[in-house]
């Protein structure tokens, strides 16, 4: 059997190239498993959060004439749902989901806009989560190692 050697400039494997403008991102790439592990933790966030929130009206500052008032208790109830669907899709993406994935960028959205309007109770916790969450969706958009489908 005769063997040939490769093209010169060209690699002996067939694998797909890798660089710049190939659609692969190590940071996005390594970014996908930490981003699965903190929705997790902006899920426990949002738990506690909700359940601070419902259990006393006076764990947050009072809010008067604000557009997005709601009672502290009805907060509660929307970060503790929050929360827990964060946790799930956050189990999802570690253990590999392609659904998990979509609806990561979907409910970390929404949690973003939730902690946007959250934003006047608790300000430095708010921004904390909507720095998570944004991260959280550049990760799993930037990521190409999966195809979603």
């Amino acid at each position: 059997m005769a063997q040939t050697a490769p093209t010169p400039g060209t690699s002996g494997t067939s694998a797909r190239p890798s660089g710049p403008g190939d659609g692969s991102n190590p940071w996005a790439a390594g970014g996908v498993m930490f981003a699965g592990v903190l929705l997790m933790v902006d899920g426990v966030l949002g738990v506690i959060k909700g359940i601070a929130g419902i259990a006393s009206d006076d764990v947050y500052a009072r809010i008067r004439n604000y557009t997005f008032k709601f009672d502290v208790t009805g907060w509660g109830w929307i970060h503790l749902v929050l929360g827990v669907i964060l946790i799930v899709i956050g189990l999802g993406i570690l253990k590999g989901a392609g659904w998990a994935r979509v609806l990561g960028i979907v409910i970390a959205a929404l949690n973003m806009i939730a902690n946007f309007m959250w934003l006047p109770y608790v300000p430095i916790w708010a921004i904390i989560s909507i720095a998570i969450d944004t991260f959280v969706i550049w990760a799993l958009c930037t990521d190409r190692s999966k195809v979603l489908v």
